[in-house]
């Protein structure tokens, strides 16, 4: 994250930040450092940080990302819309091919579905995606959603290796299954 952060200035300081599959906690402390005193920050996992963050302006919560209910909690917590949404969500890998295509999947779908309800308009997303035909139309529909997008990868990412990242700027404010030719139209 800080890798990118210093590539892309995406972490500014005062922000809202949303930490989507957020265990083991190192994408909070990088985003806590950065947007600052005055920024916030909620990070939402399965898994419980352990030991807790002793940040000041972190909080983090044990939720499901499938679970649309969490968005009402982690709005709380923030204080109201994020201005940028981070995933480095991945599933925990079972070797099945076929498998953990299907658990991808359904991250990148439940990450598609709390887009509209937790990032404010104009917004930013920096998440994972593990490359694979599923994944691509996900990330197209995403895509979508935003008035660029493009693909980042960490210097630090294996050779070989499937993982990339989805920079997406300027949230339109529209779900991606909404096309956005019916924003523009004032009968809409």
């Amino acid at each position: 994250l800080l890798e990118f952060h210093r590539s892309h200035q995406l972490l500014r300081r005062g922000r809202k930040i949303v930490d989507l599959g957020c265990w083991p906690g190192g994408w909070l402390q990088v985003a806590s450092k950065c947007v600052g005193p005055k920024g916030r920050v909620v990070g939402v996992d399965k898994v419980a940080i352990d030991p807790p963050l002793e940040l000041p302006n972190c909080e983090t919560m044990v939720g499901d990302l499938e679970d649309t209910g969490v968005c009402e909690q982690v709005l709380t917590l923030l204080g109201g819309p994020a201005d940028m949404l981070l995933s480095d969500a991945a599933p925990k890998l079972t070797g099945v091919r076929a498998v953990d295509r299907a658990l991808e999947e359904r991250i990148l779908e439940a990450i598609e579905v709390l887009i509209p309800l937790l990032l404010r308009e104009d917004g930013d997303l920096l998440m994972k995606i593990l490359d694979g035909p599923e994944a691509q139309v996900i990330d197209r529909r995403i895509r979508l959603m935003f008035k660029t997008a493009k693909n980042v990868k960490a210097k630090a990412t294996r050779k070989g290796s499937s993982e990339r990242y989805l920079y997406a700027r300027g949230y339109r404010g529209i779900p991606a299954a909404q096309p956005p030719a019916l924003v523009s139209d004032p009968e809409a």
